[in-house]
């Protein structure tokens, strides 16, 4: 067994495709393929079912090893990092900004980050999307952590953009409400409840949506603390709007308490977790480094759900 077999088939899980695996990582398909046949031999076990129409899909013993594999880079990530900082020091200033609903996704990649260049001065804050994509576009932060939307692309020609996460909007709902017995919720049902509303872009963006197409919305308040939220959706005071990777490892998804249901019946654009960044400004070693942690952590989550 080697490790670049085990970066293939983290990659093959992560596209879904052998080929397209092969380009990201510049080797031939054909030695991609046979080295993970070599590889599902050596373990007796078969990681990926090949399917024309499906692609590369994994088994259900390949989703757990595929899990294993990404602990084990992650591991070997620490590892070079570590090394690292006995033979480079590096110092000065990171800047960085989030809207409140993303915070959660910066605390591991901050926390390995900080372990890897400790003296690296690090500063947050909390702000609006617009907020942040001002304050990228003056150079008074180096990086924004946002929500990232076909029509934020399209306004952005200074800016650089690069979605790490992709999902799709889904309902909040507390265990106690009868939409939780059910898997999804239509638009026509959404509007008949009371709703809870993140104060974001792209939230205002997709009930704007909703309401041309549906009808007006119960909207009981608008609020930019996420807790907030999840405490009156816990309460039973109404329902919320939320990406699903937002959500997907939450302690009160994952406790019961709050139950994320599926949109059916409403074709939606995709919503992105991403960063952005000014073009004119300079792409800093200390900026290069973070987006790497950030970057891989991003993508544990995406499969840290593999045996839950």
């Amino acid at each position: 067994m080697h490790i670049e077999q085990l970066e293939y088939i983290v990659k093959i899980a992560e596209t879904g495709s052998i080929s397209i695996a092969a380009q990201k990582l510049h080797v031939s398909q054909s030695g991609i393929s046979q080295s993970i046949t070599r590889l599902e031999d050596e373990l007796g076990v078969k990681i990926f079912k090949r399917n024309r129409r499906l692609g590369a899909v994994p088994t259900n013993e390949g989703k757990t090893l595929i899990k294993k594999a990404y602990e084990v880079l992650m591991k070997l990530h620490e590892f070079k990092e570590e090394a690292q900082t006995y033979n480079t020091v590096h110092t000065g200033n990171l800047k960085l900004s989030s809207i409140p609903g993303f915070m959660l996704f910066l605390l591991e990649p901050l926390a390995a980050f900080k372990k890897a260049y400790p003296n690296v001065n690090i500063e947050i804050s909390e702000k609006t999307t617009q907020h942040i994509i001002e304050h990228v576009r003056n150079n008074q932060i180096d990086i924004g952590l946002i929500t990232i939307y076909e029509d934020l692309l399209k306004k952005g020609e200074d800016l650089l953009f690069e979605v790490i996460l992709e999902g799709k909007m889904m309902v909040a709902v507390s265990k106690t409400s009868p939409l939780a017995l059910h898997k999804n919720i239509t638009p026509q049902q959404l509007i008949t409840q009371n709703v809870i509303l993140y104060n974001g872009e792209y939230v205002k963006r997709f009930v704007n949506n909703i309401i041309s197409q549906f009808g007006p919305l119960n909207i009981l308040f608008t609020t930019d603390n996420s807790a907030v939220i999840k405490k009156a959706i816990i309460e039973g005071l109404g329902i919320s709007l939320v990406p699903d990777f937002t959500i997907k490892n939450d302690p009160d998804v994952l406790s019961g308490e709050i139950v994320p249901l599926e949109i059916k019946e409403y074709e939606q654009e995709n919503v992105g977790l991403g960063w952005v960044r000014s073009e004119n400004n300079h792409y800093s070693l200390n900026t290069k480094k973070f987006l790497e942690h950030f970057k891989f952590y991003s993508r544990m989550l995406t499969y840290s759900s593999y045996n839950d």
